[in-house]
């Protein structure tokens, strides 16, 4: 499986007004998130836009969520795989996932938390609208930077305009016995990007490109800005996704919030910049639903590698 490593990602500080294009500590910024991106697939962003107090709102509401009684959770269902509850599974007991689709408008919020908590439920929808609004921020910072490294912003901005977000409420049960200790598998995800955000319980670890795993340290003002499949078809192959997976130990439970970024309604293409005589077009215009389909299908499942399978050229 490789060993544990005591390697650190990259740590770049972020703020919630970090876009101002003109200044030259902007312009070094996005070489510094695109160069993380590059070589480790992932860094952890101290962000400030995420008060201590609205961390400790938002991980009380996924508590709260988790309380609930099992009939009430597999209510969260969806049209697209893996979007809503997801849970009970044999080979990772320690995992139980619910999903909110298009998490930054109220009216999916709303319908969520009524569908939860027939009679209302105010503070979660309050807590959850705030995390999401101010993490996707987080997200498009990361993406224009990337986009004024590689001198495509205009394409950027395409896809900002049919971005979705999923927030997945995450909670892992402490291990039962030595041997029962994986939280989730290894994986990428099959998103654009991901941003993750734990509570103070470890457990997350990523891949690093020569196949060691560094332990991620939780923090309140830290997240993990990962990029998913999706991504990697969009550079042309300059950003791959991330492997991760999640290792539980001792006896507490875990939870955390995955904040996931996915393009609705158009194709995702490969700037035509990135593209040259010594970086060949390496994936096909692809719809992003479609491939998710293609993922949870039994073809999808064997492939080893679903996004070339589908789209590759």
């Amino acid at each position: 499986m490789g060993s544990l490593h005591k390697l650190n990602l990259p740590v770049i500080k972020l703020f919630v007004n970090d876009s101002n294009p003109a200044s030259s500590s902007w312009v070094t910024k996005c070489a510094e998130v695109t160069r993380a991106l590059e070589q480790y697939r992932c860094f952890i962003a101290k962000f400030d836009g995420v008060s201590q107090e609205l961390h400790d709102a938002i991980f009380g509401a996924t508590q709260e969520l988790f309380d609930l009684p099992t009939e009430v959770k597999v209510l969260n269902t969806s049209d697209v795989p893996s979007h809503g509850y997801v849970g009970q599974i044999p080979i990772m007991p320690l995992y139980e996932g619910l999903g909110i689709e298009d998490a930054t408008t109220t009216h999916s919020v709303e319908r969520f938390t009524k569908l939860m908590w027939p009679s209302g439920n105010d503070s979660f929808s309050e807590s959850v609208l705030k995390y999401t609004k101010i993490v996707s921020e987080l997200d498009q910072i990361v993406m224009r930077m990337v986009a004024k490294s590689y001198g495509i912003e205009e394409h950027y901005e395409t896809l900002l305009g049919s971005t979705t977000y999923l927030l997945k409420l995450i909670k892992y049960l402490s291990p039962q016995g030595s041997d029962q200790n994986m939280g989730i598998v290894p994986h990428t995800d099959k998103t654009f990007m991901s941003i993750l955000h734990q509570n103070e319980v470890k457990g997350l670890e990523i891949k690093t490109k020569d196949g060691e795993w560094i332990e991620v340290d939780p923090t309140p003002s830290s997240f993990i800005v990962m990029a998913g499949d999706a991504c990697m078809a969009w550079t042309n192959g300059k950003i791959e996704p991330s492997c991760h997976r999640v290792m539980m130990q001792g006896n507490s439970e875990r939870y955390s919030l995955g904040l996931f970024t996915f393009i609705r309604d158009i194709q995702i293409e490969t700037p035509k910049e990135l593209v040259d005589e010594n970086h060949p077009q390496q994936f096909e215009a692809f719809d992003h639903y479609k491939f998710l389909h293609y993922y949870a299908s039994e073809e999808g499942m064997r492939s080893k590698f679903p996004l070339k399978s589908y789209c590759g050229i």
